[in-house]
């Protein structure tokens, strides 16, 4: 839990660490806790049911190379959309919209 008191912030912002959260759960609780009413959040990552030829191009442009292995270690950790959607369906956070890209996945709303 953050030391942030209740409804501090108007915004919260994460990009590309949602894979690496031990507690997506609490961690979404935690968002909802310290966002004032009205306040938005936005987070943003990699998802694992990429296209397998993105997966591709993603893995040949990353430069330097030697950074090619922990990409593909972030992207198989990476949830899917139909995943993070059962997840957010039991948080605080479950009136959020999830979209998606060619590259990752979007979760976004506003504290109501």
């Amino acid at each position: 839990m953050l030391s942030d008191a209740d409804a501090s912030f108007d915004s919260v912002i994460s990009n590309g660490s949602l894979h690496e959260w031990e507690k997506p759960l609490c961690a979404f609780e935690e968002i909802h806790r310290v966002l004032r009413p009205g306040g938005r959040y936005c987070i943003t990552d990699l998802r694992r049911d990429i296209y397998p030829v993105i997966k591709k191009l993603m893995y040949y442009t990353t430069q330097p190379k030697a950074m090619r292995a922990g990409m593909i270690t972030s992207l198989m950790a990476a949830y899917t959309v139909c995943e993070i959607t059962e997840l957010l369906r039991n948080s605080a956070l479950c009136g959020a919209a999830v979209t998606c890209d060619l590259f990752g996945l979007c979760i976004s709303g506003k504290k109501e």
